[in-house]
């Protein structure tokens, strides 16, 4: 803790604290009951804003925050029903910004059927066990 207010005086360190079986920690939310529920949080200081996307900015630059939010959304063990409400909260985030939805929707499709790249070494390892 010393170490931390030794390089600003202004820096505030707050530890997570379980308050009714729930700890928000980074950006889960960690429900404790007979088994663990995980949830995307977001601090209520957040704000939904993202490159615009009338901006002169690359599509790459503009389009990045939704790749990260869409792939955490699925790769996340959160229950169906916080898949969905966070699903809202992409498409509202997506509308303020100006994004036409129909983008945002078709990068959630892209990446929900996205395969996983098998390693090349695994491939040939196994060409050589089926052919021998």
């Amino acid at each position: 803790m010393n170490q931390v207010k030794s390089i600003d005086k202004l820096l505030q360190f707050k530890m997570s604290t379980e308050e009714n079986n729930l700890t928000n920690y980074l950006d889960l939310s960690i429900h404790r009951n007979d088994n663990i529920d995980i949830g995307i949080y977001r601090k209520p200081t957040c704000t939904d804003t993202t490159v615009q996307f009338a901006s002169n900015h690359p599509y790459e630059h503009k389009i990045a925050s939704f790749f990260y939010y869409i792939n955490r959304m699925i790769t996340l063990p959160i229950t169906e029903q916080s898949k969905q409400q966070e699903w809202k909260i992409i498409l509202e985030i997506a509308r303020n910004n100006g994004f036409p939805t129909h983008i945002i929707q078709d990068l959630k499709k892209k990446l929900t059927t996205k395969k996983p790249k098998q390693n090349v070494t695994t491939a040939q390892t196994n060409k050589q066990t089926n052919s021998g």
